[in-house]
């Protein structure tokens, strides 16, 4: 291995002032209900409505202002987004299996009740996120969904993420930000049902917010700033990975690029794309930093050690400009999701083509995948038997209660036995 460029990897990492202030703004907010809701909401984003909740008739008006051709476009992406959480949904059976004769065991999967869905502003109105946790909910049968989005500040809420958020099947609409917004759906606040589970993405707040109120709910994942990775072979167009990388360097200074390569020739000419696109780049501001900051460029002796260096990253977002694919399909392991040939780009899976764009980041795709239907189901077990078959599980459940000392335990399985052989 060769690297040409190395730069920083945002990992999550204890950020005591951070916790401190969002511990302190949680209990304020549990203790102070609706009005610490509006003194946060007034402080940050300055907006404190007389309600937080749209009603029926500002969503309407809401989306009579995009354009037709916006809401056309909104319908196309959250059309593919819905027929594969149905393909996933579909995929997800229920088991009933005897394992032994009278001995029944199954399992089913249960919707969760209630889900908050935080869709993002900030830099970025990315109401394309509202589709990637509404719809998956609704289709997994969640009952309620309560959708929460940052005002404009000062101004009021963004239509088209209104639009998208509505037809996605939000149930309720919140515009509200940051934290405060966690915990109205999280605590259960101005007639909102507590969520069984928060989702969405957001800035260093709002992560620590969802991973302090971890417990009192469920969370998808914790989100840190966005990744790509790049595995291209020298038959790879260098200008179409430099503008791949850049893509998503403009989301934030602390996102981070990788590109695994074959040679220096095409680590060089990857880097002079990325110099000449920069200089035009309508977001360069963002992008150039992130790229000086966080891009890396490292040259593989080969392709196993192309895979090797691409596990270590884990990216959220890898892209293979390869040209025999298969052979890293195969054995590539960390990623959130994968991205095969040049055709398809991670900006088609952030906006349009139907997979989940809420993804690990920080090398947490080692152990987790990304927000999909699966995710707001609880997958739970039963067992059924006959009493043959407790009379023979109860003999050997007593023998090993009495071995491990725990004789109430002992005593349920040998009242069982008795029970049943009269």
């Amino acid at each position: 291995m060769r690297v040409v460029k190395q730069g920083g990897h945002w990992l999550f990492e204890e950020d005591v002032e951070t916790a401190r202030y969002v511990s302190e703004m949680l209990l304020d907010l549990r203790k102070n209900g609706m009005d610490a809701v509006r003194s946060y909401s007034r402080k940050f984003d300055d907006w404190a409505p007389r309600d937080f909740e749209l009603s029926p008739q500002q969503i309407d008006e809401a989306i009579d202002m995009c354009s037709d051709q916006l809401v056309g476009d909104t319908d196309f992406c959250q059309a593919n987004v819905r027929s594969f959480a149905e393909a996933q949904f579909a995929t997800m059976k229920p088991l009933e299996v005897e394992i032994r004769p009278g001995v029944i065991l199954g399992h089913k999967h249960i919707p969760v009740n209630c889900v908050g869905s935080y869709v993002p502003g900030g830099r970025y109105p990315m109401f394309g996120s509202a589709q990637m946790s509404i719809i998956p909910a609704k289709v997994a049968g969640v009952k309620t969904v309560v959708a929460c989005t940052p005002p404009v500040k000062g101004e009021g809420y963004y239509p088209a993420t209104i639009n998208a958020m509505k037809k996605a099947g939000a149930d309720r609409i919140f515009v509200l930000g940051g934290v405060q917004a966690f915990a109205l759906m999280a605590y259960g606040m101005g007639a909102v049902p507590p969520a069984d589970m928060l989702c969405g993405a957001g800035n260093k707040y709002v992560a620590e917010a969802k991973r302090q109120l971890f417990g009192q709910c469920g969370i998808d994942l914790l989100a840190g700033p966005t990744e790509i990775g790049i595995i291209a072979d020298d038959d790879a167009d260098p200008a179409l990975a430099a503008c791949d990388l850049l893509g998503q360097a403009e989301h934030d200074p602390n996102s981070s690029q990788l590109l695994v390569c074959m040679s220096e020739s095409f680590a060089h000419a990857t880097l002079d794309e990325i110099n000449q696109q920069l200089a035009v780049l309508p977001t360069r501001e963002i992008a150039e930093l992130s790229w000086g900051n966080n891009g890396s460029i490292f040259v593989a002796d080969d392709r196993d050690e192309a895979i090797r260096l691409s596990d270590d990253y884990a990216p959220e977002h890898l892209e293979l400009h390869v040209e025999d694919a298969a052979y890293y399909v195969d054995r590539l392991t960390n990623y959130g999701s994968l991205f095969i040939g040049e055709e398809t780009t991670v900006a088609y899976g952030d906006k349009s083509i139907g997979t989940n764009h809420i993804l690990p980041t920080s090398r947490s795709a080692r152990y987790t995948g990304g927000l999909w239907v699966g995710k707001f189901m609880k997958t739970v077990t039963y067992q059924k038997m006959t009493p043959a078959a407790s009379i023979e599980v109860g003999k050997v459940t007593a023998r090993q209660c009495e071995v491990e000392r725990m004789l109430a335990h002992g005593i349920t399985a040998t009242i069982r036995v008795d029970r049943y052989s009269e």
